[in-house]
């Protein structure tokens, strides 16, 4: 059974620098924008070093940096549907180390509300 909730979350998954994806997972979001496979991966991926699909990312005021299709208003996924295989897997165990983190931190700071974030101002 699961230990956490992700919709308490601020996003720390969609926050790492580096989401490898498939290749079946750009052709989902390909199906899903109706697109076809090349224009989805010049559009939705960059390759690096280890992989060759990487999810691109955008600005975010709280993580400097989040997943693409991260819905920064609404502080969640806006493809839930066709999300990547990464994120639907994710994460692999009962527990979740930032939602953890998000609960001892609002605990600590006595406020129930409280987002931890880096500011990088």
């Amino acid at each position: 059974m699961a230990s956490y909730d992700c919709s308490k979350c601020p996003g720390y998954c969609c926050s790492y620098p580096v989401i490898p994806i498939t290749k079946r997972d750009v052709q989902r979001l390909a199906d899903h924008f109706g697109l076809g496979f090349a224009k989805a991966r010049k559009k939705f991926t960059v390759k690096d070093d280890e992989d060759d699909y990487v999810l691109r990312r955008k600005a975010d005021e709280h993580f400097g940096k989040v997943c693409r299709f991260f819905d920064t208003d609404k502080r969640r996924c806006g493809v839930y549907e066709a999300r990547p295989s990464t994120c639907r897997q994710y994460p692999a165990a009962s527990r979740c180390g930032y939602y953890d983190f998000l609960k001892f931190e609002r605990e600590l700071q006595e406020d129930n509300e409280m987002v931890a974030t880096t500011d990088n101002r």
